[in-house]
């Protein structure tokens, strides 16, 4: 049983039933169940520990499930893997920012574009011209994305060259490039100042209707004006869930912030 429902009119574009994950004797997450509308924004916040990364890397095959299933636009999601996430539709970020130090900024971010090319292998190792069409309309859409958050003066430098808060948003415009249906933002706000991180909300704030985007996140003020729902685990369980402003004052929510002595889930720095 679904214990929260997706917004209203948007139908159920991803879904988690009962899902629990155990390992050894610890149980990381405890019959989770939560759905999340298309062109939804849903955050998921809690105590650290409360296994909101645990969630995140079942989806993305990190991690098998002990029991439960996954759903994903009607159809059960089993056994993914990692590789396929992008044909799927769905795109993560990390909680660092997981660039190929390597490669260049513009590099990175047409690694996320991959799902658009056309041509083979064989066509890229014979120097075909649809490999060469394929390369510049890649090229070009990762630019265009670089210049949407504001990086395209950066495209030719290695990532370890440029500031962190300018790395974070080549990571997002890496998962956003690829126009995903379903966006994992795990952290994003890490390491940002204030600035930053007001930018970032309008960021996501400027997704909803385009995608699905799950949110999870230690800066509570950043879920509460960012998301349409917000979704609240302790101990891998589902202690509450709904519009922001209801969550905030849910005392099962206070009793797990304040009991922690971090902070009450008003505080923009309460854990999550």
């Amino acid at each position: 049983m679904i214990e929260g429902e997706a917004t209203p009119g948007r139908g159920a574009a991803f879904a988690a039933r009962e899902l629990t994950v155990r390992f050894g004797g610890i149980t990381a997450l405890d019959s989770v169940s939560i759905e999340l509308g298309a062109g939804e924004v849903l955050g998921v916040i809690g105590p650290n520990g409360a296994g909101k990364t645990t969630l995140f890397n079942v989806i993305c095959g990190f991690v098998q499930a002990t029991s439960g299933t996954l759903e994903w636009k009607g159809s059960t999601l089993a056994k993914v893997r990692t590789n396929r996430l992008a044909g799927l539709g769905i795109a993560r970020t990390l909680q660092g920012v997981g660039l190929f130090p390597g490669l260049t900024v513009l590099e990175n971010v047409m690694a996320g574009a991959q799902r658009f090319r056309k041509a083979g292998i064989a066509s890229a190792l014979l120097g075909l011209p649809r490999s060469d069409r394929d390369e510049r309309a890649l090229r070009e859409r990762a630019l265009s994305m670089l210049g949407e958050l504001g990086c395209e003066d950066v495209a030719a430098r290695l990532p370890a060259t440029l500031p962190y808060p300018v790395q974070k948003r080549v990571a997002l415009a890496r998962a956003l490039v690829g126009e995903p249906e379903l966006l994992l933002l795990d952290e994003p706000a890490g390491g940002l100042g204030a600035d930053e991180v007001r930018e970032l909300g309008e960021r996501i704030r400027s997704l909803r209707g385009s995608m699905a985007v799950m949110l999870v996140e230690h800066r509570v003020d950043l879920v509460m004006s960012a998301c349409d729902r917000v979704v609240v685990l302790d101990f891998g369980q589902v202690i509450a869930q709904g519009d922001p402003e209801s969550v905030r004052r849910e005392e099962r929510v206070l009793e797990a912030y304040l009991g922690r002595g971090a902070g009450g889930a008003d505080s923009p720095e309460a854990p999550a």
